[in-house]
């Protein structure tokens, strides 16, 4: 039987070999083996896709919002970010611009759990460091439902990672998904 040094290798993860000197050799080759493959495995568990990213990027926004925290909502954004509102009233179509330092401080005077935007991820695409977002949502107010619409952002990966470079929403009272 002609045995090679990979098949013995492989032998020796697995058996405990009776030569002592093949006993030491391989049990510790097993060793750094069986330590390759866990690491390997814990490393995939935890690997976290760009799409995970950056649905965790805009969920931030919303745990800031919800515990009332205005540098979390500040941090959420790139420098220069815009935030904007899409009204329709009596057949017009307005859009409204917002500052995210004033958005931060309206959020900033609520008690924790005032603001409780609750999304759903629709659409995720991802092409280098530019992310678009699509969240149908409904948002309550003090636990009571206030209005629905649609949120579509555009993320960028920069430094520290995900951050909101533009958000615009819709905003209706029914017709909620």
């Amino acid at each position: 039987m002609n045995i090679t040094p990979v098949t013995n290798w492989i032998a020796g993860l697995f058996i405990l070999p009776v030569n002592p000197t093949f006993k030491v050799q391989y049990r510790n080759m097993r060793r750094i083996f069986l330590l390759t493959v866990a690491i390997f495995v814990i490393g995939a568990l935890n690997a976290q896709t760009a799409e995970d990213s950056v649905k965790a990027a805009v969920n931030n926004l919303f745990t800031a919002m919800k515990t009332a925290d205005s540098a979390g909502i500040v941090h959420a954004f790139t420098d220069g970010a815009i935030l904007q509102s899409i009204k329709e009233k009596d057949g017009n179509t307005t859009v409204e611009d917002e500052k995210v330092v004033d958005f931060a401080h309206v959020i900033a005077g609520m008690k924790k759990n005032d603001a409780d935007e609750r999304i759903k991820f629709g659409v995720v695409e991802i092409d280098g460091p530019l992310a678009i977002v699509w969240t149908p949502y409904q948002f309550y107010y003090k636990g009571t439902f206030s209005h629905c619409g649609v949120d579509s952002y555009q993320l960028l990966r920069v430094k520290g990672g995900w951050k909101i470079q533009y958000l615009i929403d819709t905003r209706r009272k029914g017709g909620c998904l």
